[in-house]
């Protein structure tokens, strides 16, 4: 439940789901960065975008920013965070 009465008026709750997501991958990143290296070992540069894109969405709409032009409002939703993850992971696997 959020405390509205504490939060300024137009704040944005945030968001765990798309928070955990961010922190996650930016965690994993940290403990084995081999896991953004292609398969001849050297970086995956659609897999490394498609993910820290992610990461950068999941930041932005966890913790409850919510940018006031529309472009960046959609670039880093939380829909854009999935549709990231979801990219990134055919990328992996294709």
């Amino acid at each position: 439940m959020v405390d509205t009465a504490a939060s300024p008026a137009g704040a944005s709750p945030m968001r765990p789901l798309s928070l955990a997501a961010a922190l996650f991958i930016m965690l994993g990143g940290s403990v084995y960065p081999l896991l953004f290296t292609g398969q001849g070992g050297g970086v995956d540069h659609g897999f490394a975008f498609a993910v820290f894109w992610a990461m950068s969405a999941g930041l932005v709409n966890g913790v409850g920013f919510k940018p006031k032009f529309v472009p960046w409002r959609w670039l880093f939703s939380g829909w854009a965070c999935l549709g990231a993850l979801l990219l990134a992971a055919w990328l992996r696997l294709a």
